[in-house]
């Protein structure tokens, strides 16, 4: 970094073939625009034109006007790590302005409704039939895209606030101390400008999410209100339209997942926050390039903020190579592939007898959901992490097993408590873990039968001591949750 703060110098030299270019310092100290005159050396871009010409010289009166409330917006932003007005405005502009293949957001009408109901009611009861969860929609809706943007914002905001927070912090740290003070305001302004263009790049990638997804789990967490089963029939549309399935039946297909991920949702009550706290755990073993962001401060220019969003878009974030960062990934990406398996098995259960194009759609969806699409690609970018499971499959078949060997209602029964489920190791070896697991049931309800009779006598000898085996050394490991 340079000696001054945030890198402000002089502007480069002068070409030396006449004073025609230069211009006079007003106070007549003769120096250019990072002298005396102008300390933070806001210098003229090539050819001495003003660095605001040069940002806006090429806009209209009326995009000048945009462009200028819109720099005062990131500059008077005020709020958290990332700016959720705009974000919001953006996607919904995106929204507006339709997908790459030209199409349209339209507002539902009543038939669309009407379908989409139809399909959502019917999905849970097929449902009832293969799983002992009862059924977890309170309401049915049919949504727009834009409809989906605004229901989904308040957890894209669970998961984006913890790594934008770290920006933020991290502005200020690679700063020396003893110039962070006299930064400042400058950091400051940063800050609102980092959150405004944090916003502007969730936003963009919300908006095209919204031309991707057809329900309200598409990503394997609850994005929309508890208890609403949704379903975007423009989306449905699209999904099946090169598939050469009957629009009635991938419209099932997809309502039965989204059914079940609301009864998976509903109740298991720990589930919705176990999994954003695995995403939030793992956004605090995330380290920001501070290279990078050092480069980015060392140079920025107020007149030109798009240097932090071309940073963001190239992206700032490093996992820690530690046991607890790669603990907590390999919890995250676990129990989001037991969530998808355990969708992926029951629905299949409840669709191969009845859907012909059952196993079409199941494949569909699984490499759907394997490979992402191009927004996926971008929160990747921007908070480090790729909401996919990566273990699918191996989760499908092993929730199958489990029904062969326990039923429905043993299968379902593991999603009592967390330390219940498989874990990634399970996923390696699923049989071992399907008639391994059973022994342990009858030995906790023995534990808790003998906690609800009172304390234990003490041992032969009077003294009230334990015996060997059955301190914190002696007795069975507990079972290692750190893959869940």
């Amino acid at each position: 970094m340079s000696d001054t703060p945030f890198g402000f110098g002089l502007p480069p030299e002068e070409p030396e073939n006449g004073d025609e270019g230069k211009k006079k310092d007003p106070a007549g100290g003769g120096q250019g625009p990072g002298g005396p005159g102008n300390p933070l050396g806001f210098g003229p871009g090539a050819g001495g034109d003003n660095p605001f010409a040069a940002m806006f010289g090429a806009m209209n009166p009326n995009d000048l006007g945009a462009a200028f409330q819109q720099l005062g917006q990131m500059l008077s932003y005020e709020g958290g790590p990332v700016n959720w007005d705009m974000a919001k405005q953006i996607a919904r502009q995106a929204v507006s302005q339709g997908t790459p293949d030209g199409t349209k957001d339209a507002s539902v009408g009543p038939a669309e409704r009407t379908a989409v109901d139809e399909a959502l009611r019917l999905a849970d009861v097929w449902l009832d039939g293969v799983t002992s969860l009862p059924s977890g929609s309170v309401s049915t809706v049919a949504w727009s895209r834009a409809e989906w943007v605004e229901a989904s914002l308040p957890a894209w905001q669970q998961l984006v606030d913890p790594v934008a927070e770290r920006v933020g912090l991290a502005m200020g740290d690679v700063l020396p101390e003893e110039m962070q003070a006299m930064a400042g305001p400058l950091i400051g302004m940063m800050r609102s400008m980092g959150g405004a263009m944090f916003g502007q790049q969730i936003g963009q990638a919300v908006g095209v999410l919204a031309g991707e997804v057809v329900g309200s789990t598409d990503i394997g967490l609850p994005l929309g209100p508890a208890g609403k089963a949704a379903l975007l029939p423009l989306n449905i549309e699209l999904f099946g339209k090169d598939l050469g399935v009957p629009q009635d039946e991938v419209r099932l297909y997809l309502a039965l997942r989204e059914a079940a991920h609301q009864r998976l949702f509903a109740h298991v009550p720990w589930l919705r926050s176990h999994l954003f706290g695995a995403v939030e755990a793992y956004a605090r073993g995330i380290k920001v390039d501070t290279s990078k962001l050092e480069d980015v401060v060392g140079q920025f220019d107020p007149t030109q903020p798009e240097q932090l969003q071309d940073a963001l878009q190239q992206g700032m974030f490093q996992p820690e190579d530690t046991p607890e960062q790669k603990a907590s990934l390999a919890r995250l990406e676990t129990a989001l592939a037991l969530v998808e398996g355990w969708v992926d098995a029951v629905v299949h259960e409840a669709a191969r007898s009845r859907l012909t194009s059952a196993d079409a759609l199941r494949e569909t969806l699984r490499r759907r959901r394997a490979s992402g699409g191009p927004a996926e690609q971008t929160f990747a970018t921007l908070i480090g992490l790729q909401l996919r499971p990566r273990r699918l499959r191996d989760a499908s078949r092993l929730w199958a097993s489990l029904t062969d060997a326990r039923g429905v209602d043993g299968r379902d029964g593991l999603w009592e408590h967390p330390d219940m489920l498989p874990t990634a190791r399970d996923l390696d070896d699923p049989d071992g873990f399907v008639h391994h697991e059973q022994p342990d049931f009858s030995e906790l309800d023995k534990m808790l039968g003998e906690a609800a009779k009172g304390p234990r006598k003490p041992a032969p000898g009077g003294d009230g001591t334990e015996g060997p085996g059955t301190g914190d050394q002696g007795g069975k490991d507990s079972k290692d949750d750190t893959d869940l």
